[in-house]
């Protein structure tokens, strides 16, 4: 949250206060008060740098037997059985151009490819409480994986696919997996993807392996090792290539101790290192969306977005971070919270938090299955977080600023230059249900006011209009999400108060701003969240 600037933003705020602010507004909806507050702004440099196409979503194999607390969520959303002639799937996808997706989960590691060293049955999963994470062995058909190839052709998907990394290794009766990779299969399926012309943007290695593992666990400098062999296939199929895939790893939940010596021992052959977040605990508990509602809670995660960070830095690897899978609440997610309007607090403000850490890309858990899935498992209707997750795509740009609040714990609050203009993106997310907020913004940087008739420059740390100037002719434009009937649990998203859904023919709506004064401040009503795009603001940081 920009924390360590707060206490100078404070004094600067103080001490300019006399000279006024230019400020943000939108409608004022419900609550039974109103607050003001600050957003301070650093603009003198960025603190972090996503990619461009930072937004990534997952698919997963689970087979409509996967059940959770007895409830069956996944129907046919595995990437093995998924339509992929829905419309809606399709354009869900090409409106990120391209959408990261990263094919993978749990039975990554129990899977075998259907190539030509390949010589049994390609049996597909069956369920068996008596096997590890209660499936048999699976198998990827070929004629799958050409079907899937020409969806992310037409769609445009960057793709991330999950090899197995459990072939050749031992289950001891302690947990572990011992023994090498046994990389002979997944080679074969490396070289039929290259041989059919098929682009992947990055290879990853194994499925929550790291530190304790869940189902087994494979000590760092083995997997340094193994990671080590999957860089010098890649190297060798690809050989005279322009670029190359990404070598991604580990895939799983971070351990620090574990994640240094893997990263200290995989040299150069590292290009992302992965890690998984289910910080909300099982999609069981009934105190989710308490635990969504606290901003103390959702602050727990900063330490392991630290965590990364600081490893990354200090060793000799030139890996950067990602978020490889993020559900939120593990086993499936909870029905009407993690697919619900109520789980946008949690993943915008990810989204926000990772970004803030330097994080380059960040895949939810999951495109489709599940219950927190960006579509519905069963009509494809997008889910209220693909719209935050559009939203974001659309709006927030590479460099990160440091950004906090001063006013209201319940306010989270993180800026970006915005994407398509040298100004910047405010995303501000509101987690109580009883207070509206306005909110003034203050930047501690040398700025400059753009329009049409003016270009001046100012050296003050808080924005002022110029004398003379008039209001009209300083907007900005605003994006407020809300629930349907201000129900929490809806899977219905509103924006400025109209609904989004797709058409008939299965088009997503557009995304009309409020076209807004900014000498009003903005008004973030109780349970909302809301973009504001100011292009008339040009930090340096941004230019």
């Amino acid at each position: 949250m920009g924390s360590s600037f707060w206490l100078l933003g404070l004094c600067v705020w103080v001490y300019f206060f006399s000279f006024g602010f230019i400020t943000l507004n939108s409608e004022s909806v419900g609550g039974n008060g109103t607050v003001e507050g600050t957003v301070f702004i650093d603009g003198k440099s960025a603190i972090g740098k996503i990619n461009s196409h930072f937004i990534c979503a997952t698919l997963d194999w689970w087979p409509p037997e996967k059940c959770d607390y007895g409830t069956c969520s996944w129907d046919h959303a595995s990437f093995l059985n998924l339509d992929l002639s829905n419309k809606i799937l399709l354009n869900a996808v090409k409106a990120f151009s391209p959408l990261k997706i990263r094919l993978g989960g749990t039975l990554q590691d129990k899977v075998i490819y259907e190539t030509e060293d390949h010589k049994q049955p390609c049996i597909p999963f069956a369920k068996n409480t008596s096997e590890m994470f209660g499936f048999t062995q699976g198998c990827l058909p070929m004629h799958r994986w050409d079907e899937l190839n020409t969806f992310f052709k037409e769609s445009g998907a960057a793709i991330i696919f999950g090899l197995n990394a459990l072939t050749g290794r031992t289950i001891k009766s302690d947990g572990s997996a011992v023994g090498a990779w046994n990389y002979t299969n997944a080679e074969s399926f490396i070289r039929y993807t290259v041989n059919k012309n098929y682009t992947i943007y990055g290879w990853e290695l194994g499925n929550e392996l790291s530190g304790s593992g869940v189902g087994t666990r494979v000590a760092a400098d083995q997997y340094a090792s193994d990671t080590i062999s999957l860089k010098n296939i890649i190297e060798d199929i690809y050989k005279g290539f322009k670029s190359m895939p990404l070598v991604i790893g580990p895939g799983g939940f971070f351990d620090k101790n574990w994640f240094n010596e893997y990263l200290s021992k995989t040299n150069n052959s590292l290009d992302v290192a992965t890690r998984h977040i289910y910080n909300l605990g099982p999609g069981v508990d009934e105190h989710l969306v308490e635990k969504i509602l606290d901003p103390s809670y959702l602050d727990n995660e900063v330490g392991n977005f630290r965590g990364l960070q600081s490893l990354l830095r200090s060793s000799a690897t030139s890996a950067t971070a990602w978020v490889g899978e993020a559900g939120g609440a593990y086993n499936s997610g909870r029905n009407l919270v993690t697919n619900a309007f109520v789980f946008s607090f949690w993943y915008l403000d990810q989204l926000g938090m990772a970004s803030t850490y330097d994080t380059k890309t960040y895949c939810r858990q999951t495109l489709i299955g599940g219950n927190y899935g960006l579509l519905n498992t069963t009509t494809f209707v997008p889910n209220p977080d693909y719209y935050s997750a559009l939203l974001w795509h659309r709006l927030m740009g590479r460099n990160v600023l440091s950004t906090s609040f001063s006013g209201s714990k319940k306010i989270r609050a993180y800026a970006h230059c915005a994407k398509q203009s040298q100004a910047i993106t405010l995303l501000l997310i509101n987690l109580d249900g009883n207070t509206t907020v306005q909110a003034k913004v203050a930047f501690n940087s040398t700025w400059s006011l753009r329009s049409k008739h003016i270009n001046r420059h100012h050296k003050r740390k808080i924005i002022r209009l110029p004398r003379g100037y008039t209001k009209t002719e300083v907007m900005r434009e605003e994006y407020h999400l809300t629930a349907k009937d201000g129900n929490l649990h809806s899977q219905t998203m509103l924006l400025n108060g109209n609904i989004l859904t797709v058409n008939s023919t299965g088009d997503l709506p557009p995304f009309e701003p409020l076209t807004v004064n900014s000498s009003e401040p903005i008004k973030v009503a109780p349970f909302s969240i809301v973009f504001a795009h100011m292009p008339n603001v040009v930090l340096p940081a941004c230019r």
